[in-house]
């Protein structure tokens, strides 16, 4: 059984979660927001409010909303994962506007 020990909000619909094993994994949830009680959180703004509950550690949100550590363990991926690095090293090339 997994637990959460670290929560950020990074954007959309993501989530930076700390997992017990101090690894940090990265979830998207937009696809898994259904239902009466995770329908409100399609509003970015209020999906931004999640948080860590350390009483239940996971995430809960300003709706009373949370999900089961294990689903977010089972659905993020490790942040160190290469596709994840791939997008962090790349490099765009910036060309000025030339006058």
């Amino acid at each position: 059984m997994h637990y959460i020990i670290g929560v950020q909000y990074i954007s959309g619909f993501k989530l930076h979660l700390q997992f017990e094993d101090a690894g940090w994994r990265v979830a998207d949830l937009e696809s898994h927001l259904d239902g009466e009680i995770f329908e409100p959180l399609r509003d970015v703004s209020r999906f931004g409010t999640a948080c860590l509950n350390t009483d239940v550690d996971t995430v809960v949100w300003d709706n009373g909303a949370d999900m089961s550590p294990d689903f977010l363990y089972e659905t993020s991926v490790p942040l160190d994962e290469p596709k994840l690095m791939k997008v962090a090293e790349e490099q765009v090339r910036y060309e000025a506007d030339s006058e």
